[in-house]
């Protein structure tokens, strides 16, 4: 891997990192002509842990090719190559679906690499190396953020995440994100543009006057709109089971295959809900709740002479 030095240690270290996954996004689309996401971070976490060795090679989990990425434009920006270490992922967070699972990875090695390194990286840090590697969730953020998730070149903070729950719709399935982020030009968006600005522009009102109504019927509005984009066949139906139990909207993966139905938990039993909506879906769909949280890393532990 590419560096200008090396970097030497007395002892080993290590630290392990937490990141959210997602229900895909609350809203993405075209902001100020720049294409932008607010990821919608699930109580459902992977953890990624490195030790450093300077003593041996590197150690990384089989077909991982992006926390190898992740590790090459660490070091370009460190200015040095960290000699050895481990990484591993521990997580089963499901591939292609909209769970943000690649945004675990990558950015949970960066931020786990510069805790075990005793040299944190900022959440500023971390975005501009993390878009190196491919497009990004803005879970790596604290609370919720407006992220420019290919370029890192926007970021907004948004607050804290609402007191919510999402029932998450799992059909299944798989989207290849690399393609689609590859294929999808922000010129074939311009004719959503206005109903994109919308969508942001109620999310943020809705966050910042605690209006759960308004954060669900921006979801909502981004979802259906994104239908023009890539059509998810269960979206009628998780719209009108979203109007029959009173919820506040539904979200999606704008680039896999999962929604999600958003509930004020202190109006309704979550319970009932996810029991009514599994009921009502075909065969093979999974339906599970969890909390809506704010992203950024949770460090799990950071400690020297890792045996």
């Amino acid at each position: 891997m590419p560096g200008t030095g090396y970097l030497t240690q007395t002892s080993q270290s290590s630290a392990t990192v937490a990141l959210p996954a997602t229900c895909g996004e609350l809203v993405q689309g075209l902001f100020d002509g720049e294409l932008c996401l607010v990821s919608c971070p699930i109580g459902w976490y992977g953890h990624t842990t490195v030790h450093l060795n300077p003593e041996g090679l590197w150690t990384l989990p089989p077909r991982t090719p992006k926390v190898a990425r992740a590790l090459a434009v660490a070091w370009q920006h460190l200015g040095y190559t960290v000699t050895g270490g481990v990484v591993r992922l521990a997580a089963d967070i499901p591939r292609g679906r909209g769970y943000g699972s690649s945004t675990v990875d990558v950015a949970g090695t960066l931020y786990a690499l510069g805790h075990a390194l005793g040299k944190p990286f900022t959440s500023e840090d971390v975005a501009r190396l993390a878009v190196r590697v491919e497009p990004t969730d803005s879970t790596l953020w604290p609370g919720l953020a407006l992220f420019a998730h290919r370029t890192g070149t926007l970021a907004r903070a948004l607050g804290p995440a609402p007191p919510l729950q999402v029932v998450v719709v799992d059909p299944g399935g798989e989207v290849d994100t690399t393609t689609f982020n590859r294929t999808l030009s922000v010129d074939a968006l311009r004719p959503l543009a206005a109903a994109h600005r919308e969508a942001f522009d109620l999310l943020q009102w809705g966050l910042e006057h605690r209006a759960w109504e308004a954060v669900g019927a921006a979801a909502t509005l981004s979802a259906s709109v994104h239908q023009a984009v890539l059509p998810n066949a269960l979206l009628d139906t998780v719209l009108l089971l979203s109007r029959e139990v009173g919820a506040l909207g539904v979200c999606r993966a704008h680039s896999g295959t999962l929604l999600g139905i958003l509930v004020d938990s202190t109006a309704q039993d979550v319970a009932e809900v996810v029991a009514w909506v599994q009921s009502r879906v075909p065969d093979g769909v999974t339906v599970r709740a969890f909390p809506l949280v704010g992203g950024g890393p949770r460090v799990q532990g950071l400690a020297e002479q890792i045996a």
